[in-house]
């Protein structure tokens, strides 16, 4: 019987929150770091490019390029976007079983979003927990 390898992405998925929670988050901000890694999940898991998730962390495509250069140190509000994404992922995948399904609802247009895609609210705090938000609604019933 083979085992099963867990990727580098999903042993640190693990241990990010599941929900976006402020208690959690800030423990996490506070008790660990934030790098380059957890960006790479981001772009691993996902099918949005740099273009894409600069934008969501409110810098250029080249300043995120650089981000990849060690020894890169995130600004905090860089730190706290990048784990709520991933946060907001690790929910999304929950709710809908893979990454894959989450992908097509956040880039569907959709009539909660003002008929925009959820992924056009992922740039700031509070969009993203309006999305997060939303996928709650969803593990309750709620059409989204």
């Amino acid at each position: 019987m083979m085992k099963r390898v867990a990727s580098p992405e999903n042993l640190l998925l693990r241990d990010v929150p599941g929900h976006i929670n402020d208690s959690e988050i800030l423990s996490f901000l506070y008790t660990r770091e934030v790098n380059w890694q957890h960006v790479n999940a981001i772009k691993t898991l996902t099918d949005f490019n740099d273009t894409i998730i600069s934008d969501w962390l409110n810098v250029s495509v080249k300043t995120f390029r650089e981000y990849k250069k060690p020894p890169t140190t995130f600004k905090e509000n860089v730190k706290e976007q990048v784990l709520l994404l991933l946060a907001l992922i690790k929910h999304g995948i929950a709710v809908f079983g893979s990454v894959k399904e989450f992908d097509q609802w956040l880039n569907r247009s959709n009539f909660y979003f003002d008929n925009k895609s959820p992924n056009a609210y992922l740039n700031t705090v509070t969009g993203l927990r309006f999305v997060d938000d939303r996928l709650t609604a969803m593990e309750y019933g709620d059409n989204v």
